[in-house]
């Protein structure tokens, strides 16, 4: 999903608002079905939600222990995204059996829970953005001024953030993506858009990080080229060029290494 929804300054990103959407959609149905049945089953929403929502975070957690080994304090940073829809849909299925037991409100808790779920599948289906090649003919550079062509990446899977020093959630997730470009085996570059190489290595002294993963693209040529609408904004590019998935704003390192992942599983 490369593209965002801007109000005002702020961005966000559709499958989250959908996910909101759903969530809200799922407790009015549930305020519906308590004035209709009157078994307390607004409550037993309320859990079941709450219920959900944390096995959805407990199986992306163990589904990226690694990155979380790392950062354990990240497994609390829900805000970053990183759930397990599906484990959460059957972990509040579980705890409205639990609640409510055999009664007709439990079937059509669980009923609305199961339409909700298939919604959600179609419209994350929707949203998803086709692969679309990266524009051929950008140029970036190094911080010690050699030019670097992209095109020189292609027939290998790699990955581009697009960051500037003024972009307070670029600098956050600088130095993870700093620590994950040392030793990933995908490169990954962190292009900074048109910012001064004095700018970006009095940034990078301040904050004692490695230069060897950052370029510049003093144009913004791969801005202009890609329609990168939020900062960060990370571009994960297969081997036969194309722009595989998009993620709008900051990452984390298990969403990183998770993208990293499936990039490697399907690198073209």
């Amino acid at each position: 999903m490369d593209d965002v929804i801007q109000l005002g300054p702020l961005m966000f990103s559709p499958d989250r608002l959908l996910a909101v959407g759903l969530i809200w959609l799922f407790l009015g149905l549930g305020a519906w079905i308590d004035k209709r049945t009157g078994n307390r089953v607004a409550r037993a929403t309320w859990i079941a939600l709450l219920v959900g929502i944390l096995v959805a975070r407990a199986a992306w957690v163990a589904d990226n222990y690694g990155a979380f080994a790392v950062e354990p304090w990240t497994i609390i940073a829900l805000w970053q995204g990183g759930f397990n829809w599906w484990a959460g849909v059957l972990g509040a299925a579980l705890a409205i059996i639990l609640l409510l037991r055999r009664q007709r409100a439990t079937g059509m808790l669980l009923a609305s829970l199961a339409g909700l779920a298939l919604i959600h599948l179609g419209a994350l289906h929707m949203l998803a953005a086709p692969p679309r090649p990266l524009p051929q003919g950008i140029v970036v550079a190094h911080v010690d001024g050699r030019a670097l062509p992209l095109d020189e990446l292609r027939g290998q899977p790699f990955v581009l953030n697009i960051w500037a020093t003024w972009c307070p959630p670029c600098r956050r997730e600088m130095p993870m993506l700093v620590d994950v470009a040392g030793s990933s085996d995908v490169p990954i570059l962190l292009v900074n858009h048109r910012e001064s190489p004095a700018m970006i290595e009095a940034f990078l002294a301040r904050e004692k990080l490695g230069s060897s993963a950052i370029v510049l693209d003093p144009t913004g040529a791969l801005v202009a080229a890609t329609g990168a609408q939020a900062f960060p904004t990370t571009l994960f590019v297969d081997a036969a060029g194309n722009i595989r998935t998009t993620h709008a704003g900051e990452i984390s390192r298990a969403a990183l290494t998770a993208a990293l992942r499936n990039l490697k599983r399907n690198p073209a």
